[in-house]
């Protein structure tokens, strides 16, 4: 029962992590600009999720090392680089997950964001200072992920979005955009986030060879929930924009809410988007620090601590700067579009090493599908 939970926690704080104050952004501003046509983009970009995922997933498990760890295995300092560059993403996207913790609460209370932010990130150290902190981290996004999918499927409804063209565009769009497809996959595993699950797993003690269908299911139930959640926005988005409607672009996915259900659909994304934020607070946190323990038992041993001070810290620069950094989060965005290929890379070309992984043999399917998404993910970040 213990392990079934870790396994659904695992899924949704992956998923959780992903859907972020970006993901409701973009995802309302993306179907403005496209249309029904964004369905294929969602689609496309759920077919590389599934390869970048499984792949990690297993792979982290089966070898019962952090990335990190395994990077440094594979080749010495290889680790560092890859925790330097993920700490960097995760950090600089806390801050701009705690200004929408600001921003959610500032709509469904009328509270100053900065102190928004301030009261979200005081809840997310409560969790982490919890006795058991892996089984309130669990619980936590599992309830805040269900309350997300659950106001906004009502939105959707209420949008009357033309499902029939939603679902015929999906499978034959009129329009492909591939950078929309690249900032979807890199919002939805780039950065921290590919990892967030993986890590969690590896605390819960679901490792091994043993383990790989626990892993599995886990893995694709955390990107069946994010791909719902993008799909429900999605709909409810295209229903808005189908009416004529436009968004405002500074808060795309505010106007979706607004203009579909009035006074009460706003104050439902001021729900949602708090929901998003603070969910992604935990997860940022948790997986940029968990990078951090492989290398020194002084680190793995005050944990919290360091978590309260990441965490502290996006608050304080947040509360002065009075803003999410523009010009830091897009550097973080374009890090995670680069860590995702790089990371992956070390991965597979680990899991080939027959010293790391004696009694594992990768299946040649994963292996693939993982090399496609990294050639694809490498050229399109670059480009």
């Amino acid at each position: 029962m213990k392990k079934n939970s870790a396994i659904l926690g695992a899924a949704f704080l992956m998923a959780t992590s992903a859907i972020g104050p970006g993901f409701l952004n973009n995802t309302s501003l993306f179907t403005q600009r496209i249309a029904s046509s964004f369905g294929f983009v969602i689609l496309a970009s759920v077919i590389l999720d599934i390869g970048a995922q499984l792949n990690t997933w297993r792979i982290i498990t089966v070898s019962e090392m952090r990335a990190p760890e395994l990077a440094n295995r594979f080749l010495p300092g290889l680790g560092y680089l890859l925790s330097l560059l993920v700490v960097i993403g995760g950090f600089a996207f806390n801050i701009g997950n705690i200004a929408g913790c600001g921003m959610g609460l500032e709509v469904l209370t009328g509270l100053d964001p900065k102190w928004g932010a301030i009261i979200s990130a005081g809840i997310a150290l409560f969790i982490f200072w919890s006795r058991e902190a892996g089984k309130a981290i669990d619980l936590f996004v599992k309830l805040l992920g269900f309350a997300m999918i659950a106001l906004t499927i009502y939105v959707m409804v209420v949008s009357h979005p033309p499902y029939g063209q939603a679902l015929h565009r999906t499978f034959f769009p009129e329009i492909i955009d591939m950078k929309m497809i690249v900032a979807l996959v890199g919002g939805t595993v780039g950065g921290y986030i590919s990892f967030a699950g993986a890590h969690r797993l590896l605390e819960a003690n679901v490792k091994g060879v043993r383990s790989l269908a626990q892993v599995n299911r886990s893995a694709v139930t955390g990107i069946a929930v994010t791909t719902l959640m993008r799909f429900i926005l999605f709909l409810a988005a295209l229903g808005v924009v189908s009416s004529g409607s436009l968004l405002d672009t500074h808060n795309p996915a505010a106007s979706v809410f607004n203009i579909a259900a009035g006074e009460i659909g706003y104050r439902f994304f001021g729900v949602v988007m708090w929901c998003a934020a603070i969910t992604s607070v935990i997860g940022a946190s948790f997986t940029s620090i968990s990078f951090l323990k492989t290398f020194s038992p002084v680190i793995e041993k005050e944990e919290k601590w360091i978590i309260s001070l990441f965490i502290l810290i996006s608050t304080v620069i947040f509360v002065f700067l009075k803003q999410a950094p523009s010009a830091i989060l897009v550097t973080a965005g374009l890090l995670n579009g680069f860590i995702l290929p790089l990371a992956l890379a070390i991965l597979l070309l680990a899991v080939t090493r027959k010293g790391l992984f004696p009694n594992y043999k990768h299946p040649i399917i994963l292996q693939i599908t993982g090399w496609i998404v990294v050639a694809i993910m490498a050229w399109l970040s670059i480009a």
